[in-house]
């Protein structure tokens, strides 16, 4: 089996880019419409454009999300849509419901179409079922276990490859398939409009008590009864592998560009490093964790989870360092980086520097300047361009970051 496909997230423009940047092999996206993270930034038609040709020239496919499960007035212009950007060629369609896979056929036949999550596939005779109507990848279910991952890929064509969600945020529900966001909006999960119910705190009010509450466990703040704990797979790519699957998939089409830099990079170096036969750095999990983010779990792949998947206490992500800027230039000669702020920068700081390859470094923050080239102490937020200089060379798309304390 050829090398396992690492495929990123891409919210918007920017993500996309630093996603390709930090070493992804393929990345989803969608556009503004007919996708199912409308709280994401997404792509305008002329985004989609630059990031599919930033991507091709870099040897990395595009993924584009048609993922909704359309209503009747959604299909006329879900057919206009795809004649749209079609001609942008991305590599794959990613969809659930079946009459986006009768419009793709009608409208773009022999583009390739990837099975989303969302269809909740989990057995051997759905997978086959889907191969018959053209689906070429089949994103599964996240409550499947490895060994009923290498049971499906036992028994289905080679022809069609599966995907599986290595890293991310768990619905507590089937698969993203949830009802709880439009009964208590009227935003529906569905059709990209999430509000993330599963994250709220809850109590228990008993029906002749009004207004007494009770915490289901007992914490004076409520618990949070359907609050997964995050995936985390960094730590076994050899069981994917042998499982049979050939891309593994980062959640975070919502994340921060900091925190599709961090999970990019730690798992295209422990996948690199199974593939070729050496043990990831023993750092690299430690490294990860720099970006925000809930307790671990490894889901559904060993065992069915429990309590240990669960958090019952907070939704909190635990947050020990902080995103400051993005690097847009460096110039070697004087050692200057002209940095895009994203959070307040002050002379004294002391920094981490981290980019897609090698190592980070740590210095201090001694001189900085701000657009005008005056010296400056503080760079507050909100968002400015700045130079600071630097101890070691660094480039585009590199990030400072500093510890919480």
């Amino acid at each position: 089996m050829r090398k396992m496909e690492l495929l990123a997230p891409a919210g918007d423009l920017e993500k996309l880019k630093i996603a390709v940047d930090y070493g992804a092999d393929a990345v989803y996206f969608g556009g503004e419409a007919f996708s199912l993270r409308a709280g994401a930034g997404n792509l305008t038609i002329e985004e989609m454009r630059e990031g599919i040709e930033y991507a091709h020239e870099r040897g990395v496919r595009c993924h584009l999300t048609l993922n909704i499960f359309p209503h009747n007035e959604d299909l006329k212009p879900l057919r206009a849509y795809i004649r749209e950007v079609a001609p942008l060629k991305p590599d794959a369609f990613i969809v659930s419901d079946p009459s986006v896979i009768i419009l793709l056929k009608e409208e773009v036949p022999g583009y390739e179409i990837h099975l989303s999550t969302q269809a909740n596939m989990t057995n051997c005779m759905t997978a086959e079922f889907w191969r018959r109507q053209g689906v070429s990848r089949i994103v599964l279910a996240r409550e499947l276990s490895l060994e009923e991952i290498g049971e499906i890929r036992k028994n289905l064509s080679d022809d069609v490859e599966l995907e599986c969600f290595g890293h991310g945020a768990m619905c507590i529900s089937y698969s993203g398939r949830c009802l709880l966001s439009n009964f208590m909006t009227g935003r529906d999960a569905n059709r990209g409009a999430c509000a993330h119910p599963c994250r709220y705190s809850y109590r228990l009010e008993e029906a002749k008590r009004p207004g007494e509450y009770w915490p289901i466990e007992e914490d004076s703040r409520g618990t949070y009864i359907m609050n997964s704990k995050d995936l985390c797979m960094l730590e076994h790519i050899g069981d994917l592998h042998r499982a049979g699957v050939a891309s593994l998939k980062i959640e975070g089409r919502m994340k921060s560009i900091f925190y599709v830099a961090h999970v990019i990079k730690a798992y295209r170096q422990a996948i690199d490093a199974f593939y070729e036969g050496r043990e990831p750095d023993p750092g690299i999990m430690e490294e990860m964790c720099k970006a925000s983010h809930r307790e671990f779990t490894t889901g559904f792949y060993y065992s069915r989870p429990g309590d240990e998947g669960q958090n019952y206490l907070s939704s909190a992500y635990t947050r020990d360092y902080s995103f400051l800027a993005l690097v847009r230039k460096y110039d070697p000669d004087s050692g200057m980086a002209v940095l895009e702020q994203r959070n307040k920068i002050e002379i004294g700081d002391r920094v981490e520097l981290f980019g897609p390859e090698g190592d980070f470094f740590t210095q201090t923050v001694n001189e900085m300047y701000d657009e005008e080239g005056e010296a400056i102490s503080a760079a507050p937020h909100p968002q400015q361009t700045v130079r600071i200089s630097m101890v070691q060379p660094v480039g585009e798309s590199w990030m400072m970051r500093k510890e919480n304390k």
